[in-house]
């Protein structure tokens, strides 16, 4: 994993943005390597068949406790620098809520409120799949930003598949956002909203992202959410 990134820049992608892309959060090999993962059940919790939920075509799996080794220390290395972010936002959408520096503070909080089950997940979608726009919330507590670890090989092992965002603006159009990843590359951006500022301060703008659908190949992606589910 990248251990220097650049916070600055990232927050300034997520607030003109509503997303960041971090470059080579993962290196090839660990993508590899997380990726052949989804075939051991053992370390997953469940797995959810997209279609029979009407959630698009594909499937994932969540992850059990304890957490692959790579997996944990992305959770646990990323959650400080964005949790800073979180609060700011929070602040800015007058949300009274507010965020731990730690992420193992935040889980005992998740977990008080009855919200124990891991949500790191794997993806995998193949010729035809897709994901359809939706918010990951799993309980009362979340944390507001999340990300997608892309790894597979665009071009190579798959075509299409691309991860879109909108955002739904107060009377206004919906805007789309298209992010292009290559392997290892992050794509953090929010759960469900974002602080926006207009003429008269800051007001909210709801989130919900997907991915487009694959033209060939297989596409698997690791998703990392912090807060964990009832």
């Amino acid at each position: 994993m990248k251990t220097v990134l650049d916070w600055q820049a990232i927050e300034d992608d997520l607030n003109c943005h509503g997303c960041a892309l971090v470059p080579g959060l993962m290196a090839p090999a660990a993508c590899t390597a997380l990726a052949a993962q989804y075939e051991e059940p053992q370390r997953f919790r469940s797995r959810v068949v997209m279609e029979r939920h009407g959630f698009g075509r594909g499937q994932y799996q969540y992850f059990a406790y304890p957490l692959p080794e790579a997996v944990a220390a992305l959770r646990t290395a990323l959650y400080a620098p964005l949790a800073a972010i979180a609060n700011r936002w929070q602040a800015a959408m007058g949300l009274e809520a507010r965020f731990p520096s730690e992420h193992d503070a935040f889980l005992a909080r998740c977990h008080a409120a009855g919200q124990a089950r891991p949500t790191p997940l794997l993806l995998r979608y193949g010729e035809g799949d897709y994901n359809c726009l939706h918010q990951d919330l799993y309980g009362e507590h979340v944390f507001p930003l999340q990300l997608a670890v892309l790894l597979s090989r665009p071009q190579l092992d798959f075509t299409g598949g691309e991860f879109v965002l909108t955002e739904q603006r107060p009377r206004m159009q919906s805007r789309v956002e298209v992010v292009p990843l290559l392997q290892g590359d992050a794509v953090i951006f929010p759960v469900a909203q974002r602080p926006v500022n207009g003429v008269r301060g800051s007001y909210r703008v709801g989130m919900r992202h997907g991915v487009s659908r694959l033209r060939s190949g297989t596409r698997h992606t690791l998703g990392v959410i912090f807060h964990d589910a009832s």
